[in-house]
């Protein structure tokens, strides 16, 4: 399998562009959102710490695990440090939240 020039090209353009607009539409986000918008980002982690398990599993299983596998494994690994962290996050916004109504703030 051989990448042409124009596929590189392509896909390095992608992905600047891709950063871009991740960039712009995060800074606009307001404050109040920040915690839906973690929760929706826990759920892609949650959707790619599945798809990775599915792969891991059937590239180790064939004995000789290629480059495919070992992404498969870090995405793994990397997803689920990110849904543990944002669940930790969106917990302690909870806790603080549920302090300022216990005392009479809201």
């Amino acid at each position: 399998m051989s990448l042409t020039v124009a596929a590189v090209v392509g896909s390095i353009t992608v992905f600047i562009l891709a950063i871009f607009l991740g960039f712009e539409l995060i800074s606009k986000v307001p404050p109040t959102l920040h915690t839906p918008l973690m929760s929706g980002a826990n759920a892609i982690s949650g959707i790619t710490i599945v798809g990775a398990l599915i792969l891991s599993n059937t590239a180790f299983n064939n004995g000789d695990p290629g480059t495919a596998a070992w992404l498969a494994f870090a995405a793994l690994v990397m997803a689920t440090i990110n849904v543990v962290g944002g669940f930790m996050v969106t917990n302690k916004m909870l806790e603080m939240i549920a302090g300022k109504k216990r005392k009479g703030g809201g």
